[in-house]
């Protein structure tokens, strides 16, 4: 394989000395390392989804130009099929979106085929169209990865910055990428959760365009907040390796919830039963002397 590598470089080389043909992808010098990057992720949802739950894939897709976006999932219970289609489709990493009662948001961060896997909750979701941010980037340009130093000082904190390396890290040599860097997407960790944002690096102060060049960051979106909920050693399943103990579902908080409501209503009712007891007791008996009995 290395033999037909160089021997594919010489013939590169030499018809770009005669002029001809046109440069090839091993003709890019990647940081000096003659290792390339194939890194390939396969993006596809549930049934169920929700408008804004679509959109945000959108943006994503807009945002990695090493995706692939796939048909939806018919079953929910078949998630041993989806390394088998990141094979097909060509991809070592899958983003698996899975909606539950088309309000909840599930997020699948794997490597296939052979994970590991992390499933996270996705909270607080908002769009570039609904933020309508001032900051703008180039469609398929690669963007830096920023992420907290609170990562690196606990294991699954390491183990979730490593996963989300490969794919959010667009390679240099992907096929729909750009040879620019003008944006940074942050990962930062606060209250045991990821929070996701996306800014644009602007190199001049847009107030003083002929000014100093002077670096700021312009949000463009979009931002959402995950929750860690189970760390899996294989793909979409396998032992845990890390499990949140702190993480409660949005079907008890719901439920909380309404047990709440019901608490208030119950309590509503037992004062007008109080209420309407007391009115009992305090009613006097007629006496001899009433109205209603001296002129009946």
């Amino acid at each position: 394989m290395a033999s037909l590598f160089t021997a594919q470089k010489a013939h590169t080389a030499k018809l770009d000395a005669k002029g001809k043909g046109k440069r090839k992808a091993d003709d890019i010098d990647v940081d000096g390392d003659d290792k390339r990057n194939k890194q390939r992720v396969l993006l596809l949802s549930s049934r169920g989804i929700t408008h804004r739950m679509r959109h945000l894939m959108n943006d994503l897709e807009t945002l990695l130009p090493h995706v692939k976006k796939d048909s939806k999932l018919d079953s929910k219970s078949q998630l041993h099929l989806l390394p088998e289609i990141a094979d097909l489709n060509n991809c070592n990493n899958t983003l698996y979106f899975e909606a539950r009662r088309h309000e909840d948001l599930y997020m699948w961060a794997t490597k296939t085929p052979n994970g590991p896997s992390i499933k996270l909750h996705v909270q607080n979701v908002h769009t570039m169209d609904e933020l309508k941010m001032t900051g703008n980037c180039l469609k398929g340009s690669r963007g830096i990865l920023s992420f907290d130093k609170a990562f690196d000082e606990t294991e699954w904190g390491k183990l979730t910055k490593e996963v989300f390396t490969h794919i959010f890290g667009v390679p240099p040599l992907a096929r729909k990428a750009k040879p620019f860097i003008d944006h940074v997407l942050t990962f930062s960790i606060l209250d045991n959760k990821i929070w996701f944002r996306n800014f644009q690096i602007m190199e001049k102060d847009p107030l003083q365009p002929n000014g100093p060049p002077q670096t700021s960051l312009v949000e463009i979106g979009p931002r959402f907040v995950l929750t860690p909920i189970r760390i899996f050693e294989g793909a979409f399943g396998g032992a845990t390796v890390y499990s949140n103990p702190e993480f409660v579902t949005p079907a008890s908080v719901r439920s909380v919830i309404r047990h709440a409501r019901g608490d208030k209503y119950r309590q509503r009712k037992e004062a007008q039963e109080e209420t309407s007891k007391r009115k009992v007791l305090r009613k006097r008996d007629e006496d001899a002397l009433a109205v209603s009995k001296v002129f009946a």
